[in-house]
């Protein structure tokens, strides 16, 4: 679904953020509602911080093709959100109870709708596989302080935020381990394929990427931060493609005049906001 803004005071959101901050700070388990309403309170502040692309038909597609891999994730009764950054720095990410991120200079990048959908479905399996959560626990215990002083007052509207929220994704969320990005493929092959669409594109994607690593390393520097990616996480999706029967995965759905529609939509939207600079 297009994300909804929760609309409300600032002091009851002050109020979720003092709580998401309790619950790291505890590395206590958080529940599925605990992680919805960390995300939901974070996805405000990435609102704020990161521009996003408004335009309904481009998200409404997103919307339905992620929508479309969330149903067969395992996760019935979870709402997911999907939004599309405005950059062209090259990144994807998630944020804890379904609010997922790609940014325009990934999509860019892709050929394929089953590429798209790779991206989408992996980034799924990072919420449902609670990466998301137990990264936050994890890394910001050492930035809660940077985290609270961001959302409870105006410093980060300066340009101060940069250090926590930048347009190449989110440096203050996620790092994940090779362990995580390989649970997260095992997701986005499992799903792609129950969603009829061909896992293949999960390995296009990363070949795709590491290609333009090689030629434009600073374009893709923000995924690589976050995302380890390497030619042995392409050998093992490859490799767990090979694992299903061959009737499963013929014929599956690649691409479709409505992706490329979208494509040339996003292509034709003025040129994404260059990278602010962080402040000093």
């Amino acid at each position: 679904m297009v994300q909804h803004v929760i609309r409300g005071t600032r002091r009851p959101l002050q109020v979720l953020f003092v709580a998401c901050a309790a619950l790291l700070v505890s590395a206590c388990a958080v529940s599925r509602q605990q992680e919805i309403d960390m995300g939901a309170a974070y996805s405000q502040q990435v609102a704020q911080q990161l521009p996003l692309i408004k335009d309904a038909e481009l998200l409404r597609y997103v919307a339905v093709l992620g929508d479309s891999l969330a149903f067969v994730s395992g996760t019935q009764g979870m709402q997911f959100h999907f939004n599309i950054v405005d950059s062209k720095e090259v990144n994807a990410f998630a944020l804890p109870g379904g609010w997922i991120y790609i940014n325009r200079g990934l999509i860019a990048r892709a050929q394929s709708m089953d590429q798209v959908a790779g991206v989408l479905a992996h980034e799924i399996g990072h919420v449902t596989r609670h990466h998301t959560a137990q990264q936050m626990q994890q890394q910001q215990k050492a930035n809660i302080g940077l985290a609270l002083t961001c959302t409870l007052t105006k410093v980060c509207d300066s340009g101060a935020a940069q250090s926590a929220i930048n347009l190449g994704g989110t440096a203050l969320f996620m790092k994940f381990s090779r362990d995580d990005e390989r649970e997260a493929d095992v997701q986005a092959v499992r799903n792609t394929i129950k969603a009829k669409i061909d896992p293949s594109g999960v390995v296009e994607m990363f070949q795709i990427l590491l290609a333009e690593q090689k030629t434009q390393p600073t374009a893709v520097d923000a995924f690589f931060s976050s995302h380890p990616l390497d030619a042995e996480r392409i050998a093992n999706a490859r490799a767990l493609i090979a694992t299903y029967p061959a009737a499963a995965v013929r014929g599956l759905r690649q691409d479709t005049p409505a992706f490329q529609a979208f494509k040339r939509r996003l292509a034709s939207m003025p040129p994404s906001p260059p990278v602010k600079a962080a402040a000093k």
